[in-house]
Order: C-alpha cells, then structure tokens, then sequence
C-alpha cells in the first residue's frame, strides 16, 4: 500500500484574542490521511477551521498540539516542501511581470529544475493551463480567471507529489471553473495528490474521490465522495416510452415496475438512482456536528425528501 502524502494526528489549534477573552478552539483534534494520485476535496463552513489547518500544515500558524506526517516522515522538512505545491486563497502577484516571468521565477527559486529545463517547463506549464497565447504579457492585464490559471501553474512549475489549493475556483465564471477543474483532474492522473478547499459544491462532487468535511473545528466526515452519496439514495427513476417517468423505492419495486412496463410494450430509455445532491447533504450534515452522526444527517434529509 502506497505511503500517505499526508498524514494528520489529533491536531489541535486554539486561538486567544485579548487578555481576557475566551480561547477559541479553532481546531479540536482532527485526523485524516491523503493519499497520492487522489483528489480530496476539504469543505466546511467560514469558520469551521480549514483556513487554521492549511496553515498549520505550512507552518504559517503553528499548531497547538498533534502530529503531521509528509510521505511518511513527521515534520515540514525542508525535502518534504521541495515535494509541495501551495495556492492560497488571495495570493500576492508581481503585476509587472509577465505571464513567462512569473513562473521562471518561481522555478528558480524552487530549486527543482536545471536551469536548462526551465524554460521548457514554463513553455509547457503555460500550454497546459491555456496561457501560451499570454505568456508575454505583464499580470496586471490578466482577468480573474487567468490569474487563477497561472497561480495553480506557479504551484505546479517544481513537478510537486502534493498540491494543496486554497478555494481555487472561487470568484471565477463557469468556464473558469470548467478549466480548473480540468487542470487538476489532469494533475491528478499524473500521480499528484491534490487537496483543495471550496465552497462550491456541485464542482466539489464532479471532482473529487475523497472528502474531509468540518464543522466549527471538527471533521464530521472524511471518507470517500461516492460513498457519501450512495448513503443518500432514496429510490430508482425509470424514464420509458415518450419521456413517461415512474419511480421506485426499492429494488423489489423496480423490478415490478420495469416488468408492468415491459409488459404494456413500452421502451424503457433510463433508470438511474434518485439521491440528493452533495450540497443537499452538506447543509444538513452542518446541523449536527458529531462524526458518528453523519449518516443519521443523511438519512434524515432523505427521508424528508421521499
């Protein structure tokens, strides 16, 4: 079996604003693994602790107790980040480089790539997210979306083994959101593990094999994305003849209904399970924040909507 990317043990992280003001207890022992090659999507509320937690894996907040694993070995080593690649949410460019600058620059200084196979990398990076046409002009003509696009470039330019992406699509129009998308599930057949934060949903379940998902800092699901939907089917449609549409509660029930329709001489065009959607799911599972009651937040959302 393949050795975690990423391998988090009880993490605890407690901030305190003023003298007396109450700790907050902005991470409470969270755990989880990510594994290489797979995409896992880290959801949860403003203030549920995602944000605290990158940062504790970066070392830009230093966390308050618990252990963190890189491929195998305890620590941000200086090896483990020549392996990472990072994306915060609002990153900071030099608006007056160019497109090609920006990412020499970022590969000189990752200390990854001969100086003779730079330029090429940057020539492919740039391809690779539909810059090349841009690789020539300075930043600040860059749209919202293509700044997106060379960021996750920039995070990409040292070949890394783990991606993290902080809210990488947020901000952007539908086919902003479709290129990201595609880039990183390129990224991901690759063998690089990615691990992004996001508010949007609908992408969160095109996407993503696995998920982490917080509530006021703590995990309240990780496992991985299918099986979480599955737990929230809740029957069969079948569509037959001309667009004629019957439902199923069980699979006994469809049965019966496909041999009925079979039997009036009708086609039967499509079955497909019914099951809310991720966002459905989410929203409910943030009125209960045990772990253990994950599936019964399911269950109960399910049962409402039969």
């Amino acid at each position: 079996m393949a050795t975690p990317v990423l391998e988090i043990i009880d993490l605890k992280k407690t901030y305190k604003r003023g003298w007396r003001a109450k700790p907050v207890h902005a991470l409470k022992g969270v755990s989880f693994k990510i594994e290489p090659g797979v995409i896992t999507g880290f959801l949860g509320a403003n203030g549920a602790g995602k944000t605290t937690t990158i940062k504790c894996l970066l070392e830009l907040s230093l966390k308050d107790s618990g252990r963190i694993f890189y491929f195998g070995h305890e620590g941000l080593t200086n090896e483990a980040k020549s392996k990472i690649g990072f994306l915060p949410e609002r990153p900071y460019f030099y608006d007056y480089l160019t497109g090609r600058e920006f990412l020499r620059f970022y590969g000189k200084i990752s200390n990854r790539l001969k100086a003779s196979d730079l330029d090429q990398r940057v020539s492919d990076l740039l391809k690779r997210v539909g810059l090349a046409h841009a690789g020539d002009r300075q930043l600040r003509s860059y749209s919202k979306g293509m700044l997106q696009r060379v960021g996750i470039a920039q995070a990409l330019i040292h070949r890394p083994e783990f991606i993290i992406l902080d809210e990488p699509q947020t901000g952007l129009d539908p086919d902003g959101r479709f290129e990201v998308r595609e880039i990183i599930r390129e990224t991901a057949s690759e063998g690089t593990a990615v691990f992004f934060s996001s508010h949007l949903l609908p992408d969160a379940e095109q996407l993503c094999d696995d998920l982490v998902i917080y509530k006021q800092g703590e995990m309240i699901y990780n496992g991985a994305t299918s099986k979480l939907l599955q737990q929230a089917e809740s029957g069969f449609q079948l569509t037959f003849g001309t667009q004629q549409v019957a439902e199923a509660k069980t699979l006994q029930e469809l049965n019966a209904k496909i041999d009925e329709i079979r039997k009036q001489g009708a086609e039967i065009r499509e079955i497909k399970p019914k099951r809310l959607s991720l966002e459905e799911i989410f929203i409910n599972m943030g009125f209960d924040a045990k772990p253990d009651n994950a599936q019964r937040a399911v269950d109960t959302r399910a049962g409402a909507n039969r």
